[in-house]
């Protein structure tokens, strides 16, 4: 299993990115899945998540900004992150959950900065 994590970069504040997760290896059963970022001196936190149900959590600093969304390749899985602010500075994973396995991408560096 693999996920391959892409989008990042660097951005002004105000401005967007969309992450975006592709897991090969997976034949279906999917549970979970989630981005998470890491900014620098600090531990892994979770962004937002989405249940295979299509049910949605966020971290309240993202609420209204950032949306988690499965497109329609089951195995995608897209961060919309708008209005973005100094503080979203971080590395950002993304994590599948399938039965009781957890499987991370690499990460992916987003820098928002002046």
């Amino acid at each position: 299993v693999q996920l391959q994590a892409s989008g990042g970069g660097s951005v002004q504040p105000g401005g967007s990115l969309r992450l975006s997760c592709a897991a090969s290896g997976i034949t279906g059963g999917i549970s979970y899945r989630g981005w998470y970022r890491q900014p620098p001196g600090k531990q892994r936190e979770l962004v937002a998540g989405i249940t295979a149900g299509g049910h949605t959590n966020y971290a309240d600093s993202v609420k209204g900004r950032f949306t988690i969304s499965r497109p329609n390749a089951r195995n995608t899985v897209i961060l919309q992150m708008n209005s973005l602010k100094p503080e979203d500075t971080a590395v950002y994973y993304c994590r599948v959950s399938r039965g009781t396995a957890d499987y991370w991408g690499q990460g992916t560096q987003v820098t928002v900065s002046s």
